[in-house]
């Protein structure tokens, strides 16, 4: 016999915890799924987790960088198997304080992979669950790669939670996850290999910076090699061989990262019962995140083909979304205007905005402010060799189009330009503002 519920849940990450405590505090009947341990991605096999690591990896790159302007001593080296013990400190507890927040609010749990049966009915083992609506926020997994040997590919997931370092690691792929987790393991001592396919790695930020991180990269020991597909991994003995499309010798290593992107966890959901309509990027939804093929499913985060970034604030903000629509009808619409994105290598690489190719694809009029500024103060005071920024400002209005950091804390520096674009600022109302100096924002008027 079906349990029968108001709203059932897929996903226990960001979006999906977030709706389902928006509607169970309305007084709606909630059932929430997940197949893995409660409390999604980010806060266990990604963002978090990821940048405890970086944090460390940061502290071998300063003192390093400042052997040459009198900080002196020992080597600072990174104790792998400690520095695992420190981050499971932030992502042991997650499953059973999520679970537990769920349980405590009134939410129905449920441990297993979902199958629609029909519209709104889902099969969890021996389970049966009917809904009046179903969010789907299951997140997303790892592309299938499609070669021979993928068995013996070490995903994210299971990268950031490597109990030892090999010696030779090598990532597929030259996207943000390959970029920061070889940054952290070239810092570890591990001797690093980047393989990507296409011409440039990182494709969806600015070409200058990414020129000039790749130089960093390399600096630091990384092998990054462009227009190169791995086409077979090969076991030997306790270790790998990489077969690569260009004739050389097959790559050795000990260990192989899949680091080629990430698709939406819905594959096997047996979504074609529930007449939902997918894409290779999700769920397809219209401009309130309901299925277009289906008005009582919504989708929400990596699992939605929306315009929004795979990214955790926005599956945050997805999700703020999708409540509001489920609880007082479809009026709510989701805001991407300048969501800031980085890719927390060393030093980090962050974006908002328009990337300079997208504003002459639009025929828009604008000045680029582009300049590497190792030889500022900013970047000389802590020996920085590879730092920059461009900077998109519509000619006339002298509106903020876009905005492309590289540097020590570009991360926290870009959520200033966000602001800026998201209200139609100018470059003046940046520039007329007195800043705390120095510091890394007042550097902010010099691009401008």
């Amino acid at each position: 016999m079906s349990k029968q519920f108001d709203l059932i849940v897929i996903g226990t990450g960001s979006a999906g915890s977030s709706v389902a405590k928006k509607c169970v505090g309305a007084g709606w009947k909630v059932a929430i799924i997940d197949s893995r341990p409660f409390g999604g991605t980010c806060s266990q096999r990604g963002c978090d987790p990821k940048k405890v690591l970086v944090g460390a990896a940061e502290v071998v790159d300063w003192q390093r960088r400042m052997k040459a302007n009198g900080v002196s001593g020992k080597d600072v080296q990174i104790d792998w198997a400690e520095l695992m013990r420190f981050k499971r400190t932030f992502t042991e507890s997650v499953p059973d304080r999520t679970q537990r927040e769920l349980t405590e609010v009134g939410i129905t749990t449920f441990h297993g992979r979902a199958q629609f049966t029909d519209a709104t009915t889902l099969q969890v083992n021996e389970e049966t669950l009917t809904g009046r609506y179903v969010v789907i926020a299951a997140g997303a997994k790892p592309v299938d790669l499609g070669i021979p040997g993928i068995e013996f590919v070490t995903t994210s997931d299971q990268f950031l939670d490597l109990d030892a370092l090999p010696k030779r690691i090598v990532f597929i792929g030259g996207g943000y996850i390959s970029f920061e987790f070889a940054h952290i393991a070239v810092r570890a001592g591990s001797e690093v290999t980047i393989l990507h396919k296409g011409k440039r790695p990182l494709e969806g930020f600015d070409a200058d910076l990414v020129q000039q991180l790749s130089e960093a990269s390399r600096e630091v020991g990384i092998d990054l090699q462009t227009e190169i597909e791995v086409t077979k991994i090969e076991q030997k003995d306790k270790s790998f061989l990489i077969h690569t499309s260009k004739d050389s010798k097959p790559i050795p290593a000990d260990l192989v990262v899949h680091g080629a992107g990430r698709v939406p966890d819905i594959d096997d959901m047996a979504l074609e019962k529930a007449g939902i309509e997918r894409s290779k990027r999700g769920i397809v939804v219209n401009e309130f995140l309901q299925s277009v093929s289906n008005s009582a499913v919504y989708a929400a985060g990596d699992a939605a083909d929306s315009d929004g970034l795979p990214l955790t604030p926005v599956a945050s903000a997805e999700a703020s979304v999708v409540a509001r629509n489920l609880l007082e009808g479809n009026k709510t619409k989701p805001n991407f205007t300048a969501t800031p994105s980085v890719v927390f290598a060393i030093p980090p690489l962050a974006s908002v905005g328009l990337t300079e190719e997208e504003a002459k694809e639009q025929a828009l009029k604008f000045k680029v402010n582009y300049e590497e500024t190792s030889t500022w103060y900013t970047s000389r005071r802590t020996n920085e060799k590879h730092t920059g920024f461009k900077i998109l400002v519509e000619e006339g209005s002298g509106r903020i189009l876009g905005a492309h950091l590289l540097g020590a804390h570009a991360e926290e520096v870009i959520n200033l330009f966000a602001l800026a674009i998201r209200h139609n600022l100018c470059d003046t109302d940046l520039t007329d503002m007195l800043y705390a100096y120095p510091t890394f924002t007042s550097d902010l008027g010099y691009m401008l």
